[in-house]
């Protein structure tokens, strides 16, 4: 069994919160490795600390890890545009100076979430697609799950930065994106959304707030928290000093957090084109092959809301 060993807050919280037991965690892996070796249409990862992710992101329910494994690939197959970019792509590269995506290298404490921070506005709509930004941000995340052990066991927080955004932003995003983006991160994916928070918002925000809050399922929808300009409330979530210096922070500059996980990246590049070839065939599924339809099934766009 090859998997890191925990410091010891993150230990302590998987043993109370997730469940995990080091005496039954081989024996656990042991039970998924041989589901999946007889799944005919999945090609999945199957090495230890993948996999113990997706178990501690299900507190150890075998069904529920077998459930979210076989979600996760499936979004792989039948959402391949929130997968698009490459890491060898050079537009990449180009998307992370953005600086859209920022997920800040300091949590609070050992065992504090990750905190992510998306600034929604600081990329040009003209020039750049929100599906490229997307999947930009899926390979940090893919990173995250197999790397980050305070990620997957204490979750994650986001920032939403509204900043900047304007119609022509939203107009790149449909309802059908949207539940794509919500059920892999919220269903497929093994780490638990603590809250995301929402800060400099514009007119008009509480049409798409509606619609935000429809994709989501009840635990997500009540840990969304809209601050705008209120900082101090903010801070009593995420303390401040681990924000990057533009937001008062001392976690270093959005370029500095940005130039380390594009060194990060290109360390991971192997694992990252490996991983290029895992997900799913669903004509090789046993009983009814899953569909685009029968996972989203939502369509339309955001054409009919204003902003100043």
């Amino acid at each position: 069994m090859s998997i890191r060993p925990l410091c010891p807050e993150l230990a302590k919280k998987a043993r109370e919160e997730l469940n995990e037991d080091a005496k039954t965690i081989e024996n656990d892996l042991r039970a998924i490795k041989d589901w999946l070796s007889k799944q005919p249409h999945l090609r999945a990862r199957t090495d230890d600390q993948w996999l113990v992710a997706f178990l501690r992101g299900c507190k150890y329910s075998l069904e529920r890890t077998k459930e979210k494994l076989d979600l996760y690939y499936s979004m792989r197959s039948l959402a391949p545009e929130l997968f698009r970019l490459k890491a060898s792509d050079p537009l990449f590269n180009e998307i992370m100076d953005l600086g859209t995506y920022v997920t800040l290298l300091k949590t609070a404490t050992p065992d504090s979430p990750r905190i992510i921070i998306i600034r929604a506005g600081s990329y040009d709509p003209a020039k750049y697609n929100f599906l490229d930004i997307f999947s930009a941000a899926s390979i940090i995340q893919r990173i995250l799950i197999y790397e980050d052990d305070a990620t997957i066991i204490s979750g994650f927080r986001t920032i939403m930065d509204m900043e900047g955004v304007t119609l022509a932003h939203w107009l790149q995003i449909t309802p059908s994106s949207m539940k794509k983006m919500a059920v892999l991160s919220q269903d497929a994916g093994p780490v638990r959304m603590k809250g995301t928070h929402y800060i400099n918002t514009p007119p008009g925000f509480e049409n798409v707030f509606a619609i935000i809050k429809n994709v989501l399922n009840e635990k997500n929808r009540s840990r969304l928290y809209v601050h705008n300009k209120n900082f101090e409330e903010l801070y009593k979530h995420v303390p401040q000093e681990i924000l990057p210096k533009e937001y008062g922070g001392n976690g270093g500059s959005i370029k500095e957090i940005t130039e380390y996980w594009k060194a990060k990246v290109q360390e991971y590049s192997s694992w990252l084109e490996d991983d290029l070839k895992y997900g799913s065939d669903e004509s090789k599924r046993v009983g009814k092959p899953r569909t685009a339809e029968t996972l989203f099934g939502v369509e339309g766009s955001f054409r009919q809301l204003e902003f100043d």
